[in-house]
């Protein structure tokens, strides 16, 4: 398994935790009104917007929700969303890289908060494009392997995706993720539910080309804290990083 499929899994694990404490609701909410707001508040004409409100179903964000948000983003109800995209480069311990995306209303505040949240957790900002160059924007679809009674193989995945333009497919544990070019995203996700395969989530990400092993337990946590500090602030929409932690510490970081 790659090193941003560990990460993968780390993720997919907090978004559990997330979406108990709503900060995750706050987050799918923000991606509808911006979808909305850039493709328009017709699903049909803007995959985009399909995928967001598919992704905030699937964490159970009540419908009345969503359809409020859908509005407020294509400027239905008479309000305007103006937020504004904002990416933050950054050192973290052992030389790891993480790009901070924010969705934002106030460039000032994201950036002071973000600031902080890095300075005081063992980081510090990078020079625009010394982080970045070191990922790729991908489309990344993760697929549950059990699925009503069924199981999802991996060779079900790649037979419905290859000719969509899946470049591999990583193994997360309780699911598989599929990764793409990000100009693919739509047609590997179409191609799944031609093959009557769910998916849980299609987005475009940044992965890492290289990634950085650490195989110390207490530097790996040190990391992870910096990662949550930052992922927890409310303008934050999402953390990439290329850290490369092994199963077994993994494992230790969880039983602490």
């Amino acid at each position: 398994m790659s090193g941003h499929s560990k990460w993968a899994t780390t993720k997919h694990k907090k978004a559990v935790i997330d979406a108990k404490r709503g900060k995750l609701f706050a987050k799918l909410i923000k991606n509808i009104e911006i979808a909305a707001k850039m493709g328009g508040p017709d699903p049909a004409g803007n995959p985009t917007l399909y995928d967001a409100i598919q992704k905030a179903k699937k964490q159970s964000v009540p419908n009345d929700n969503i359809d409020r948000a859908v509005k407020r983003g294509g400027g239905l109800d008479g309000g305007a969303v103006d937020y504004t995209t904002i990416m933050y480069e950054v050192y973290g311990p052992q030389g790891v890289a993480l790009l901070v995306e924010c969705l934002t209303d106030n460039k000032n505040r994201a950036a002071m908060e973000v600031r902080t949240a890095v300075t005081r957790n063992g980081g510090t900002m990078a020079d625009p494009g010394s982080v970045s160059r070191l990922f790729n924007r991908k489309g990344v679809v993760v697929v549950q392997k059990s699925q009503e009674g069924k199981e999802v193989t991996e060779d079900d995945v790649l037979e419905a995706t290859l000719d969509a333009g899946a470049e591999e497919v990583n193994d997360l544990g309780e699911a598989w993720q599929v990764v793409s070019e990000a100009s693919d995203v739509v047609a590997v996700r179409t191609a799944l539910q031609a093959a009557d395969i769910d998916y849980d989530s299609a987005d475009v990400e940044f992965v890492a080309s290289m990634d950085i092993p650490v195989a110390d337990a207490a530097a790996a946590g040190k990391v992870f804290k910096l990662v949550d500090a930052v992922d927890d602030l409310d303008d934050v929409q999402n953390v990439f990083t290329n850290v490369d932690v092994p199963d077994e510490v993994m494992a230790e970081l969880e039983d602490a």
